[in-house]
């Protein structure tokens, strides 16, 4: 029989807290379906447990510590999300459950899954968008 251990309680409270202090500075919306949210939460929280880090639950790692200690790349709030307001996840989402592309370059695969979603509160987030390189 396999057995899987639920992450603390408080940690779960602290990723749902963060989520939702997340989403009020980015303009972002909780996802129709609540279940892709605690899916998402319950696995952030996971990580903590694991790594010390909310690590994205959406990517596979050969290695999850080797990846935290490397680079902050896809903890959460990812670079994706904060260059471009786009979550893979699902997390941080439009109103009608879509992750915004409107930022993306014009290669990027959550263009072509999505096209362009128009990003529904331009004033808010995408706190790293300076980092982005030049094209």
């Amino acid at each position: 029989m396999t057995t899987t251990t639920q992450p603390p309680e408080a940690t779960v409270k602290r990723i749902r807290t963060y989520v939702e202090k997340y989403r009020q500075k980015t303009g972002t919306s909780a996802h129709p379906n609540s279940d892709v949210t605690d899916s998402v939460v319950l696995g952030l929280a996971q990580n903590v447990d694991d790594v010390g880090r909310p690590l994205c639950p959406c990517n596979f790692y050969p290695d999850k510590q080797a990846e935290v200690d490397g680079s902050r790349r896809w903890v959460c709030a990812c670079d994706e999300m904060k260059q471009y307001k786009y979550c893979h996840c699902l997390l941080f989402v439009t109103p009608a459950g879509l992750p915004v592309t409107e930022y993306l370059p014009e290669d990027h695969e959550g263009r072509t899954i999505y096209g362009i979603i128009k990003d529904p509160t331009p004033d808010q987030g995408r706190e790293s968008r300076h980092t982005i390189a030049a094209s």
